[in-house]
């Protein structure tokens, strides 16, 4: 897989200009959302290199992150002239980075874009690493490709412009990277007070949650093997998530796969050793900030449903990474429909 700068600075503007100026694109597209476009865009505003951008927005939220809007992403770059000698950069959050990446790495059979994230969860995850796609049939990223962009650039500033349940979303993802790495550094990250966030500090943490996924994906850029360990949280996480919408009740990725943690960690500990402590502590610090999920046992059948059509299982077995400690990965972990509706009465009693 092609490599992927990463550049983080107060200086988006200067960075984008110096990429679109190395790229020599016959045209740029500018890929927002209707959030972004009114809170982000004008932090660009001195960017001379996305004056003249040919201008895509589309809807909000992960409810356009489907076939329809990619179809009008498409349909916008042939009608705007794009070629494959095009550029497109994406402003936003991970469904913009998504869809946009996939928008791009399909269009004339690829197009070069540029990631710029808005959230944290962009920023530390669904921007970084290649991952590209949209949601189908009801199910989460079941339709993509791996695709790096030319450079992702990362400025705090953006984070300003969030509320606090998508700064919460994007800092699940970089408390699952604490779990998978040492714990010196899920330590500090369940010191943070997220309720007050100190933007200087939160800068550095992100700097090491990228870090932490740079390195694995370097690795295993396609998934074959430790790239896995991001999954963490993942496969419960995404069934939530499915729920959720499936109900018209939608939730932020980072809240599902902060719950989903806390399903795999129980998982974890009863399969594999993880060490109760640790547990309680991660737990606690979920239960804290990110209340819980509603659900009754009328829903296990559905939510092991949901859990048998991940992409990382095999044969129709739902196909789990768990953790024996921090760092310690074990991948490829298998449990029974009655571990995994043992797992979901944990939940329940623990979060609620």
């Amino acid at each position: 897989m092609e490599e992927q700068a990463i550049i983080l600075t107060h200086e988006p503007s200067t960075e984008i200009a110096r990429l679109v100026s190395e790229a020599t694109p016959d045209l740029v597209f500018l890929l927002t959302d209707e959030t972004t476009e009114r809170l982000c865009r004008p932090l660009l505003a001195d960017c001379d290199a996305l004056c003249d951008a040919v201008s895509i927005v589309i809807g909000a939220t992960d409810v356009h992150k489907n076939l329809d809007t990619l179809a009008d992403v498409w349909r916008q770059l042939g009608t705007g002239g794009g070629s494959r000698h095009s550029l497109m950069v994406c402003l936003g959050g991970g469904m913009v980075t998504d869809l946009g990446g996939f928008a791009a790495s399909t269009f004339k059979r690829g197009i070069r874009y540029i990631n710029v994230p808005t959230t944290l969860l962009a920023m530390v995850d669904a921007a970084v690493g290649g991952k590209t796609g949209i949601n189908f049939n009801g199910l989460k990223n079941e339709i993509g490709v791996f695709r790096k962009s030319v450079a992702v650039v990362i400025d705090s500033r953006f984070l300003r412009t969030l509320d606090a349940p998508n700064l919460c979303s994007g800092y699940a993802e970089m408390i699952k990277h604490g779990l998978i790495s040492h714990e010196a550094h899920w330590a500090e990250l369940l010191r943070f007070d997220l309720s007050q966030p100190d933007y200087a500090e939160l800068q550095r943490l992100v700097a090491q949650s990228i870090g932490v996924k740079e390195h694995i994906v370097e690795v295993d850029p396609l998934e074959h093997g430790i790239r896995k360990a991001l999954n963490v949280g993942h496969t419960v996480g995404h069934a939530f998530e499915s729920l959720a919408l499936a109900e018209s009740r939608p939730v932020l990725h980072g809240y599902a796969v902060a719950w989903g943690m806390v399903s795999e960690l129980y998982l974890s500990c009863t399969k594999v050793g993880f060490p109760k402590d640790k547990m309680r502590q991660t737990v606690d610090y979920i239960r804290t900030h990110y209340g819980t999920f509603v659900f009754d046992c009328d829903h296990y059948e559905r939510l092991y449903d949901y859990m048998t059509h991940d992409k990382k299982n095999v044969g129709g077995i739902v196909n789990f990474t768990l953790l024996a400690d921090i760092g310690d990965i074990r991948l490829d972990q298998t449990a029974t429909k009655e571990e995994i509706f043992a797992m979901l009465d944990f939940f329940r009693e623990t979060m609620n």
